[in-house]
This record gives structure tokens, sequence and C-alpha cells, in this order.
């Protein structure tokens, strides 16, 4: 028996209320060996309060030195155990702008990019393009066509945009083709299985096209396709642990994946004080809030120290106005870790604080992760941080007689 079976027969429904906020990337490390991390380092005294008065930990989103992607370091908030829900990024993007993504479609999360007269990547984001910039592009690849196959390609973000082909015979197993490393050549898309190699050489098609469409365009002069995906089935939360939530997020990726495990994604407006007002405004409709904040994530792949401290406060400064709201259970931690130091996600673990009236109160008096490492939390797998939240929220009967 796993985790959602048990929790299928224990859940308990009640009037509490569970807030996740979930600061993306927050996780960091020293950047000199007598430095703190970036955590550390910002000025948090909201959370700090919290801390003293009631119980930190560490959790490891997937297992020790497994770098986690966003979708499965989400998955694992949420109690689902990501190695046995393997969901691709292409698929979040496009129900996260409500694309209605059918049984024979495979959706792909394109990024437009900056590449050198050799064609190396000088720049994987294309300087954060402004999304303006995106809407028009992607209208020019709208133009590619490619005979048995129907093509969509939609705008998400900034840099990020969408594809899905919709087609017989597509399966969803192929290779990115984004080298992950400045300096490199954006790759081939590979089938790693037999029965995706049709879905692999309309992708090359499609890039191929793309390449001469966008080789005068400056700074998005190419791109790179990741995540290829088809919908995966998946319980929801309110069927797994008797839960009515909510998502309040501003990126499609995130709004995507909520909508997947049956949260209801509300209009969050385009700020984190809107996102604050909307908490608010669905309070009574609502058991569980889930509140995601992007921008620790973008500093940290940026490598922007300072810029991922200044946000990591912004997200201290509101902290005041969610506990206002008097949840029973707030939870306050990240997906992953993303270090400026490294510029990407990593394997290490990630602060997590959890706050109720039934916490057995700890020593720690900071919200960082010198002081988490020895919190009463300890380090546990954060497929397992729901079923804490459950259980300080009543939800949960006892196991056995």
């Amino acid at each position: 028996m796993d985790v959602q079976e048990l929790t299928r027969e224990l859940k308990l429904k009640n009037n509490s209320k569970i807030v996740l906020v979930v600061s993306d990337g927050v996780g960091g490390v020293q950047e000199t060996p007598d430095g703190q991390t970036e955590l550390e380092t910002a000025s948090t005294p909201n959370l700090d309060e919290l801390a003293k008065q009631n119980v930190c930990g560490l959790t490891i989103p997937i297992l020790p030195g497994i770098t986690p992607g966003s979708g499965p370091g989400h998955l694992s908030l949420f109690g689902y155990d990501p190695l046995k829900y393997a969901i691709g990024r292409g698929a979040l993007e496009a129900l996260g702008i409500d694309f209605d993504l059918g049984p024979k479609d495979v959706a792909i999360r394109g990024n437009f990019c900056t590449v050198d007269d050799d064609g190396a990547i000088t720049d994987r984001r294309a300087d954060r393009i402004p999304t303006e910039t995106c809407v028009r592009l992607v209208e020019k690849l709208r133009a590619i066509s490619i005979d048995d196959v129907e093509l969509f390609v939609e705008p998400v973000r900034d840099y990020r945009f969408v594809v899905v082909l919709r087609g017989e015979g597509l399966e969803d197993n192929v290779a990115d083709t984004d080298p992950q490393v400045v300096g490199a050549k954006v790759l081939e898309p590979v089938a790693r299985t037999p029965g995706s190699k049709r879905t692999a050489e309309i992708a090359a098609h499609f890039a191929h096209q793309a390449k001469e469409i966008l080789r005068d365009e400056r700074p998005a002069n190419m791109l790179t396709l990741r995540g290829f995906a088809s919908r995966p089935l998946i319980p929801s939360m309110n069927e797994v642990y008797g839960l009515n939530s909510c998502a309040i997020a501003v990126y499609p990726m995130y709004r995507g994946l909520a909508s997947l495990v049956g949260m209801d994604v509300v209009p969050s407006g385009s700020s984190i004080d809107d996102q604050v007002e909307a908490l608010g405004r669905h309070w009574n409709s609502f058991d569980f809030f889930f509140f995601h904040f992007k921008y620790t994530d973008s500093a940290g792949e940026d490598g922007n120290f300072d810029e991922k401290v200044r946000r990591i406060e912004e997200l201290d400064a509101r902290i005041p106005a969610i506990a206002k709201l008097r949840p029973d259970v707030l939870i306050v931690t990240g997906d992953h870790s993303t270090p400026t130091k490294l510029r990407s996600h990593s394997w290490h673990p990630v602060p997590v604080l959890l706050a109720a009236d039934t916490c057995r109160r700890d020593e720690t008096t900071q919200f960082g992760e010198s002081q988490c490492v020895r919190g009463g939390l300890g380090q546990f797998e954060a497929k397992y941080l729901l079923t804490l939240a459950l259980a300080h929220a009543g939800r949960l009967q006892k196991y056995g007689a």
C-alpha cells in the first residue's frame, strides 16, 4: 500500500484551511566558503518569526542526489510520487494556457534562444524577451506546415511557447533539443523508442523550418524543444486527499500542473499583491491553497544573487497578509533548490517551514538552510509533506485499532 492508497482510507473532511506557499527554487548554497545562502542573506523577519514559533526541516524533492525539474518538484509537494507519475513539461505548458490537449496530441515546450554565426547557443532564454515579442514570433512560426499532422503553435510567456502535434501514431518519448549549456549547438530531436520515431521526425522538420524563419531575428534567432509529452492520467487531490483545492499561480506551467491534479485555477493577476488579494477573495471557497512565487527561481537561473535575495524579501513582506487569514496550516518551502552559484536547479534539499497550533516547536530561530538542517522535521522526501499538513489540519483519522 502506498501513501495515496492509505490517505484514501484515512481522509477526513472538516473546515480547516491549508496554505502551501512555494517560493520556486528558494534553496541555495554559499557563494563563498564563509558566506551565506541567498535565503540566509535575505532579511526575512516574518519568516524568521514563524520559524521561531513552529517547526522547520529540509525536503528531498525526488531522491538524494537527483536534481528535479519543476514538474516532479511540485508533484512531490502535492503528495504524488514523482517517480510514479511522470508528467512532461510540454503537457503542463499546454494545459497552463488552457489548450484542450487531446488523446492524440503530443505537446512540446519551446524556448526561444540566441545562437551565434556558428550555431552555438549564447543565451538559452534569448535575453528573456517580453511576451509581446514571443507572440509576434509565434505568429511567424504558424506559417510552418508539415504533411499528415495538425500543428498548433501557441505563445506562453516571455521566451516560452508551446508546440502541439496532433495525429495518428504519435508517441512522446523524444529527447530534448536543448543541450542545457551555453556554447553548445542545438541538438536534433532523437526518438528514445521505435514508437516515437515519427514524432521526432516531425519535430525535426518543425525546427529546421523555424531556423529559417528566425534567422534574421535578434535576440531570438533560434529555438529549442523540450518536454515532449502526452496528457497523463492522474487522480485528483479531492479523490486522494479529500481536498477542495485552489491554485494561485501567475506562470502557465504551474497553472497547468495544478489543473492536472484537479485544482481550480483562479485568476491570479500578474503581481504577488494580486495573488495575495486572490487568496483572500477565494478564502471561503476552498480547503487547500497552492500559492506559487516564481521569481526566486528566475533569479537563481540568471546567477543573480542580489536579485534572488530581493525576491525572497519581497515574499517575506507578504507573509503577514497571508497569516492574517489564519490558516490552520501554513507551509513555506520550494519545489527544488536553484543556487545562483550553479545557475540551475540542483539536488540540494529544500528548506521547509510548517506553522500550525499543533506543532512541536523546535529550536530554529531563522528560516535558512543551516538552521533548517537541525529542525524538528528533519530531512524527508517531499511527497510526505502533504500528509504532515493533513495531520496538523485534523484531516486524517488514525490507522489501525
